[in-house]
């Protein structure tokens, strides 16, 4: 029976094991920035990467504008200086430095700061001379404490070194909150104020006044004098602003660049009219127009920047305030390209991973450390180089929004700004009121800090009022900084606060009181 029953069981099928499919083997690149393992392709990353480029290459032009601006010769009486045409004479701020040579700077501080955002960092974040900074070492630093360009490298320097420090110890923390909430959210205004205001100057929208100081360019058509070529400048810098506005609420990518080259494009098509009834200024800007090498930027950077901070650098014979000015002016300016340099970067990092979701499961971004390391290391590159503070664009969050989420993103852009170096006889021909417009625009976004200061408390309202004010009329980034934290104390004692005042900030207040009052 049994024999019966096993013949009606089927056989058992022989029993075989399921093989899993062998593990995708990843190429060097996807490993070491984990492409596949954070969820990216290349695809999307090399997209993101060129994205955050258009984004911020305006920066290249910019920034060599501002380090080759123009300033009006003075008299004895302190009266510019006219020609035989009646035009006020123009000197560079910076004897010695050519666009050319600013421009190969800017690009390598770019390059080594974004190199190290991909590589030591490996987050989709791009680096470069910050808008602001470049404008305090040109018009505080040189222009107003009669430094050197080299003398203002060794800060830039030493705005590095510090930030290193800072960040390998942990101190960040703590100088940040050191800094009154008014005095942090006041400073983004008043730089954003300063550099929409030198865009304007630079572009003839607000020109000097006898009775007011500035005024607001006249356009009367009727005015006797009235030249075409001269209101060129200053009504498409207007237009252009307007034009980057549309842009950037329609989300067109790379609106700055956009609205700088569309308004670079009209300038000459409308000077080039003017030429027509022959226009003196029309006909005077064409006849100026040169190509030159690109090379022979590589060869300016190599003579006028690179290594000057050592060369030249530490030589402050041509400082007229003395030993002990020149200790405050190197204490004060220290610590105002520090904390100009730290909440611009951590405000840029929390932003830019805040949109891209690259946070902690404690709300910070990923890798912090490395990208405060890779910034401050950029900066110390860059000083090198001969170009102001490197840091975090907030104009990455571009990349990031386009799908960047690893290093490789920012390889790209570094790729990119390589490229770029060697298309500085083209940039070179960007007229100042093309560049003013990305200026004027980077004015206006950081405006939204100023939400931030509670206006309706009495003691806030004054300390942020004090420090973006003074920024901008008192043309001085470091004083605004110094004005607002002696309010923060001032009111505090009165208030019946003292108690909130730490030592820190105490030190601080000290050191720019001396400032204020020795210097």
């Amino acid at each position: 029976m049994e024999e019966e029953n096993k013949e009606q069981l089927p056989e058992a099928e022989p029993v075989t094991e399921t093989a899993t499919p062998p593990a995708k083997k990843l190429n060097p690149f996807d490993k070491f920035f984990g492409i596949t393992a954070s969820g990216s392709t290349f695809k999307a990353e090399i997209i993101a990467g060129l994205t955050t480029f258009m984004a911020m290459v305006y920066i290249l032009m910019v920034n060599a504008g501002i380090f080759t601006s123009l300033t009006p010769v003075l008299d004895a009486a302190g009266k510019p200086v006219l020609d035989a045409a009646g035009e006020a004479v123009m000197a560079p701020i910076i004897p010695g430095l050519s666009y050319g040579a600013m421009y190969i700077a800017t690009a390598i501080g770019a390059i080594a700061g974004t190199l190290l955002m991909a590589l030591l960092a490996r987050m989709p974040l791009a680096q470069a001379s910050g808008m602001g900074v470049n404008a305090f070492i040109v018009f505080s630093l040189v222009q107003g404490a009669g430094l050197t360009y080299a003398n203002a490298m060794v800060f830039t320097l030493l705005d590095g070194v510090i930030f290193i420090i800072l960040t390998v110890t942990g101190l960040r923390k703590k100088i940040f909150e050191a800094i009154p909430a008014g005095v942090r959210h006041a400073i983004p205004v008043g730089i954003g104020l300063f550099i929409a205001f030198i865009g304007m100057q630079n572009a003839g929208i607000i020109v000097n006044s006898d009775s007011t100081l500035v005024t607001f360019t006249s356009f009367n058509v009727l005015a006797q004098g009235f030249s075409y070529g001269a209101v060129v400048g200053p009504v498409l810098a207007l237009f252009g602003v307007l034009a980057i506005a549309i842009l950037a609420k329609k989300n067109v990518k790379g609106s700055i660049l956009w609205g700088i080259l569309g308004t670079a494009v009209a300038y000459y098509a409308l000077m080039g009219l003017g030429c027509a009834w022959n226009d003196a200024v029309c006909v005077k800007l064409f006849q100026g127009i040169s190509i030159q090498n690109p090379f022979d930027a590589f060869k300016d950077w190599g003579t006028q920047s690179v290594g000057q901070v050592f060369v030249q650098g530490f030589n402050f014979a041509g400082y007229e305030g003395g030993t002990g000015a020149l200790i405050l002016l190197i204490v004060t300016t220290a610590l105002s390209l520090c904390m100009i340099d730290m909440f611009d970067t951590i405000g840029t990092l929390y932003g830019a991973c805040a949109k891209g979701n690259l946070l902690d499961e404690n709300g910070a971004p990923r890798r912090m450390n490395q990208m405060m390391l890779s910034d401050a290391i950029g900066t110390c590159v860059g000083a090198v180089a001969g170009t102001s503070t490197v840091t975090t664009f907030v104009e990455s969050s571009a990349g990031v929004a386009a799908g960047g989420k690893t290093g490789f993103t920012a390889l790209v852009t570094a790729i990119c700004f390589t490229l770029a170096m060697f298309l500085s006889p083209i940039a070179q021909l960007v007229p100042n009121c093309a560049t003013a417009t990305a200026l004027i625009w980077v004015g206006v976004l950081m405006m939204s800090s100023v939400t931030k200061i509670d206006w309706e408390d009495a003691a806030e309202a004054i300390v942020g009022f004090a420090t973006f004010i003074i920024m901008v009329l008192g043309y001085s980034i470091s004083k605004g900084i110094g004005a607002g934290i002696i309010a923060y104390v001032v009111v505090s004692l009165c208030t019946g606060k003292i108690k909130q005042i730490s030592v820190a900030t105490w030190v601080l207040a000290v050191i720019y009181l001396l400032t204020f009052i020795l210097t």
